[in-house]
């Protein structure tokens, strides 16, 4: 069993809460406690796992896990991210996580974009060099390329470029859109059926291949000790290929709320998203996200066997989750599943 020590950019997101659940041994992120029956050993255990966040308030519940540590990282602080990168030994594992769906519009991206994407990878690269640390895994996004047609992909695209040229032992991983019961995707979309009588739905045509929260989890632990993922790009998706039209409907019915879809055409659309660019609380939908959704979100082959990833369906996972009749079975399901 593999002991590297782990640091965590971004855990405590959505997947990264997963993710150091997993690595932990003890707890889906939910705060439910895993059934030891369906635990086996896990391929790695960290003696520390260090959570790298800009806000040491969003990782709370991360501290209730064993050896699991929180460190506020700054985007601009390279003292702070050697001290962290340094102290898990030259045999240590640096997780990148970090990722941002909206932000300012710029040529090729915004700063947002640029910090989040393209900067945060070249310094992560650069302590890793400074500090002796060669095991780095790097989430990057389907369809990521420094030529594509959003200012998302094309950052993301140019930050996996800088971790390809760093001469580390990289591995990169690049999901369609990753569901799971505590998702911001289909439950967003069921809320939006429970308050709207109908629902105006731009790019209805778009294609994914979401995948679960806990096959991506899956995906990097099992990277962590295999050392034939080193150099490769993994894309990572579901069963099942799906339109947005399609995942909205699903997340009506299973919620109860099912309402008539509307296909917007593209000129609707694009001033449907400049709206809710600018709408308070936070972007919904942005015209960026449209310029995405112009290439189709799925995987041109199937998922690498030596990531060991059966993938689970969007329904068996879902369906109870946004009925909201069994929540606890999902949970359930996610102790047995989280080692299957």
């Amino acid at each position: 069993m593999q002991t590297s020590n782990v640091l965590v950019i971004g855990g405590a997101g959505f997947i990264g809460s997963h993710l150091i659940s997993r690595l932990a041994g003890a707890a889906t992120a939910s705060g439910a406690p895993l059934d030891p029956a369906s635990h086996p050993d896990s391929p790695i255990a960290p003696e520390r796992i260090i959570v790298g966040t800009r806000n040491v308030e969003h990782a709370q519940h991360l501290l209730l896990l064993p050896r699991v540590e929180v460190i506020e990282l700054g985007l601009a602080d390279d003292a702070v991210l050697d001290d962290a990168i340094g102290s898990l030994g030259v045999d240590g594992i640096v997780v990148n996580l970090v990722g941002v769906l909206h932000g300012e519009r710029g040529d090729p991206y915004g700063p947002q974009f640029a910090a989040a994407h393209v900067d945060l990878p070249r310094q992560v690269v650069e302590s890793c060099k400074r500090t002796g640390v060669r095991r780095l895994l790097h989430m990057s996004a389907l369809g990521a390329d420094p030529q594509g047609p959003s200012m998302y992909l094309r950052s993301k695209g140019d930050g996996g470029r800088i971790v390809r040229e760093s001469g580390l032992d990289w591995t990169i991983f690049r999901p369609s859109v990753v569901f799971g019961p505590d998702d911001h995707f289909l439950n967003l979309f069921a809320q939006l059926q429970q308050m709207a009588p109908v629902v105006p739905l731009a790019c209805a045509h778009a294609r994914f291949q979401p995948v679960f929260v806990l096959d991506v989890v899956q995906a990097f632990v099992n990277a962590m000790v295999h050392p034939e993922t080193i150099g490769q790009v993994y894309e990572l998706g579901g069963p099942q290929v799906y339109t947005l039209e399609e995942l909205v409907r699903f997340a009506g019915r299973a919620s109860g709320h099912p309402r008539p879809v509307i296909a917007l055409p593209d000129a609707l659309a694009r001033m449907q998203a400049a709206v809710l660019e600018h709408v308070p609380g936070g972007t919904v939908l942005s015209r960026d996200n449209l310029d995405s959704m112009r290439l189709d979100n799925v995987l041109a082959h199937p998922m690498a066997a030596e990531l060991g990833v059966r993938p689970v369906s969007l329904e068996v996972v879902m369906t109870d989750v946004l009925s909201g009749r069994n929540r606890d079975s999902a949970l359930q399901f996610m102790r047995g599943s989280v080692h299957r």
